[in-house]
Order: C-alpha cells, then sequence, then structure tokens
C-alpha cells in the first residue's frame, strides 16, 4: 500500500477473511511513525494470501463502503463488528 507522499509499505499479518486482513493491516500500519497518511479515496490495497497463494487488490474507499454498511448476515454482522473493534483501537490510540 502506498501513502500519501507516493512512499510504498508492506506488512505480514493473520486474518480469516480478506477484510479482516486490510483492517488489521491499516490499523498496524496507522500505527507505525514510519508511514504517513494513507488515503482514504483511490488508494489501493493489495492483499497476497500465502496459504493457499492467492492476491485481492481492494480500493480502500470499497473497503471503508463496505464496512459501512448494514451487514446481511449474522456472520458479517460480528466480522463488521469484529473489523471495526480492530480500526477503532488505531483512532483511540492516535488522538
Amino acid at each position: 500500500m502506498k501513502d500519501i507522499q507516493d512512499v510504498e509499505h508492506s506488512i505480514e499479518v493473520t486474518a480469516e477473511t480478506l477484510y479482516e486482513a486490510i483492517a488489521t493491516a491499516l490499523a498496524a500500519l496507522q500505527q507505525d511513525n514510519w508511514v504517513g497518511e494513507i488515503g482514504q479515496g483511490f488508494a489501493t490495497v493489495i492483499v497476497l494470501v500465502q496459504q493457499p497463494p492467492v492476491k485481492h487488490e481492494v480500493k480502500i474507499k470499497d473497503f471503508v463502503s463496505w464496512l459501512g454498511r448494514q451487514g446481511r448476515s449474522p456472520a458479517e454482522v460480528i466480522l463488521k463488528q469484529k473489523l471495526e473493534k480492530i480500526l477503532g483501537k488505531v483512532n483511540h490510540a492516535r488522538t
């Protein structure tokens, strides 16, 4: 993922879903002093799954939009709550 100064950053995380990987990576990168501000518009995060190898590219705005919508199933509601908690820890830590 590139920050708004066009510096590329990468991080290895463990997650059960694609969006959990994005939330966990964003939370970790936002806490790192080496990482500049990450754009919320058309910035793209690349997720490379190690087992089995899979690569996903997701625009941050699409992730944020999905996270803001109401869950369609109990499992999705629980997942979104989990991701909001992951991201909420960062927002509280940085303020």
